[in-house]
C-alpha cells in the first residue's frame, strides 16, 4: 500500500488553514452585520443590516486578497488579511456603499411599487439594478485587490463591464451566494464558521479570472 506523500497532507492543511482563518477574521470584520443576522427579524432590522452590510464590504476584499497572496506562496493567513484590509479599506469600503445603496433602494422600491399598476413594469427593471450592481460589487472588490492603483471610477467602469460581458461568471457567483446564503439560513454556525471561505473562494476564482485581461496584477 502506498503512503500517502507528506505534500498532500501540506496542501491540506494550508487549504484548512486557509479557510479557517479568513473566517475568523471575516467574522470578527463583519461582527455587526453576524450579529444583527442571529438576533434580530430581518424584516424589521434590514435598516441596521443595510449600515451593517457596508463594513462587510471591507472584510470581503480583504479576503479576496488573502486569496492572491495565498496563491503566490503567501502562508500567513491572518497577517495577510488585516494587512490587505488595511491597504484596502478606503475604497472597499465607498465600494460597498455604492452597492448597498442602489441595492436598498431598488429593493425598496419593488416593495412599493409592487402592489401597484407600474409594478409590473418597473419591478423587474429594479430587480436587474439590484443584481447589477451586486455583480459589479463583487468584480470590483476582487479588482480592488487585483490592482491597488486603480481608480475607484475605473474599477467601477470596468467591473459594471465585466460582470455583464462575462455573464458566465457572474451567474457562477451568483450560484455560490446562494448556496451560502442557503446554508446561513439553515445553520449559521456552519455558514459563518465554515462554508464562507469556500463561497468567497468561489467568487473570487472566477471574477478574478474574468478580470484578467482588463487590469494590471497587482507586483509582490
Amino acid at each position: 500500500m502506498k503512503r500517502i506523500p507528506h505534500s498532500v497532507y501540506s496542501s491540506l492543511f494550508g487549504v484548512v488553514h486557509l479557510a479557517l482563518g479568513v473566517n475568523v477574521s471575516l467574522a470578527i470584520v463583519a461582527l455587526p452585520l453576524i450579529v444583527l443576522l442571529v438576533t434580530t427579524d430581518p424584516s424589521l432590522s434590514w435598516p441596521l443590516m443595510a449600515v451593517a452590510a457596508v463594513p462587510a464590504g471591507m472584510g470581503i476584499a480583504a479576503a479576496f486578497g488573502t486569496f492572491r497572496a495565498h496563491a503566490d506562496g503567501e502562508a500567513s493567513v491572518l497577517r495577510t488579511f488585516f494587512r490587505r484590509l488595511a491597504s484596502t479599506w478606503r475604497r472597499s469600503l465607498a465600494l460597498s456603499a455604492i452597492v448597498v445603496a442602489i441595492v436598498v433602494v431598488a429593493v425598496v422600491d419593488v416593495v412599493v411599487l409592487a402592489p401597484t399598476g407600474i409594478g409590473a413594469v418597473f419591478a423587474p427593471l429594479l430587480v436587474v439594478i439590484a443584481a447589477l450592481a451586486v455583480a459589479c460589487g463583487i468584480v470590483g472588490l476582487v479588482a480592488i485587490t487585483e490592482d491597488p492603483r486603480a481608480r475607484l471610477v475605473d474599477v467601477l467602469r470596468i467591473s459594471a463591464v465585466i460582470a455583464v460581458r462575462r455573464w458566465p461568471f457572474t451567474l457562477v457567483s451568483f450560484a455560490a451566494i446562494g448556496v451560502q446564503a442557503a446554508v446561513i439560513v439553515e445553520a449559521p454556525a456552519l455558514g459563518i464558521g465554515l462554508t464562507a471561505a469556500a463561497c468567497l473562494y468561489v467568487v473570487w476564482a472566477g471574477a478574478r479570472y474574468a478580470l484578467r485581461p482588463a487590469l494590471r496584477p497587482v507586483s509582490s
